[in-house]
């Protein structure tokens, strides 16, 4: 895909860190060759995670984030020292800003160590190089290097570190993986109503039909109300079938049973590699009980129509499969609540919009607090009594079972 066409939460995620004042939004500048960064010699100038989608040669379609510094002070520098942490799930790649004049700080080495926890490849750079005079001699060649924003020194040599790091985080990874071979068919079933976007198709839809072209097999897409008609147009049997999650039920009943059958949601999960995780989590809704907590979470955020499928028809598919009345809890886009051991069960949508680190990340702080997590394809399958079928594409997933 090339810049345009590639989805924020497909890109690279490169996030500059750093104490205020270090040289952080003047590098970022000097790096994208934009200034997508407002610099200041005033501390905290950057109060918020700055986003910019571009692509960053010779690394590719990115994501850039700036982020407000790690050593802000007072009520104000804690929400911001919070939002930087917020970046730290979706971050792919991380450039530690230290300035060259004061060296490495406490905060920065516990900055460091958090990154090394984590697993996240970072790059330490020694900012300001121009204003100390003297170059650092011991740096550690792999990961560390001295640069000037103002004068330029050593630009190209980062962003060509940049790259090698994303090109070994580059991830390879098919949604439909070997399931489509050339020449095959995969009927796709997209409703069209009140709660499905004006003029376009969603994220997951867009991506597995161009997947599907690319593998030169045939894409046919249908409505549920034509589904069963089109079925029948086909002379050829279809390799697969994947519906939207909230058409499961009618789609089973109409799809013959030697087709194999799956929705957008599972091949999501699957996707951003949460899937056994949301299988396994599965069990806590037959042991729900009144009154007990339910986290839904989405990773985008959109205007709540009647017929949501999150906030809507998903409680009320569990209210009906359980015959108990939980508490439902709500949140989207960047929200995800730090403090979940309350909750019974977390429940998250297929994640399009999120890059993989990010996903894993929430559904490894739910397995840390042994919370289930489940997603709604996977969820909306079990509860209509037709998860093996829709989970027969992975078959060592269906051991979880």
């Amino acid at each position: 895909m090339g810049l345009n066409s590639t989805p924020s939460s497909e890109r690279i995620h490169i996030a500059f860190f750093g104490k205020r004042n270090a040289g952080k939004s003047s590098l970022v500048n000097a790096v994208t060759g934009q200034n997508i960064s407002v610099v200041s010699e005033i501390k905290g100038t950057t109060t918020d995670p700055v986003y910019k989608s571009m692509e960053l040669l010779p690394a590719g379609p990115v994501m850039i984030i700036d982020t407000p510094g790690f050593d802000d002070s007072g009520y104000l520098g804690e929400m911001r020292i919070k939002k930087a942490e917020q970046v730290l799930r979706k971050t792919d790649i991380a450039v530690l800003v230290v300035s060259s004049e004061e060296g490495l700080s406490e905060e920065d080495r516990a900055l460091r160590s958090l990154l090394e926890n984590k697993k996240i490849p970072y790059i330490t750079v020694f900012s300001k190089s121009d204003l100390t005079g003297t170059p650092i001699t011991e740096l550690n060649t792999e990961n560390e290097i001295q640069v000037s924003s103002s004068t330029g020194h050593n630009i190209t040599e980062l962003k060509n570190m940049i790259a090698a790091l994303a090109d070994r985080d580059k991830n390879e990874r098919k949604i439909l993986g070997d399931i489509i071979s050339p020449s095959d068919i995969a009927v796709l079933v997209v409703p069209v109503d009140e709660a499905a976007p004006k003029g376009r198709l969603i994220l997951p839809q867009q991506m597995i039909i161009r997947e599907i072209l690319d593998k030169k097999a045939v894409p046919v897409i249908t409505q549920p109300e034509t589904f069963s008609q089109v079925i029948s147009y086909l002379i050829q049997k279809p390799r697969i079938v994947i519906t939207d999650s909230q058409a499961f039920g009618e789609i089973s009943a109409k799809t013959p049973e030697d087709i194999p059958l799956t929705s957008f949601s599972i091949l999501m999960a699957n996707y951003k590699g949460v899937l056994q995780q949301a299988v396994s989590g599965l069990k806590a809704i037959d042991n729900l009980k009144d009154g007990d907590r339910i986290l839904i979470s989405e990773g985008c955020t959109h205007h709540r129509q009647c017929g949501d499928i999150g906030t809507v028809k998903l409680p009320a598919l569990i209210k009906k499969y359980t015959g108990v009345s939980p508490e439902f809890t709500f949140t989207s886009g960047t929200e995800f609540p730090e403090n979940i051991r309350d909750f019974s069960l977390i429940i998250h949508c297929g994640a399009c919009m999120l890059n993989e680190r990010e996903v894993r990340a929430r559904a490894g702080q739910a397995l840390n607090a042994d919370i289930p997590f489940t997603n709604y394809g996977t969820a909306i399958s079990y509860m209509n009594g037709i998860i093996r079928r829709t989970l027969g594409i992975f078959p060592d997933i269906l051991d979880i079972l």
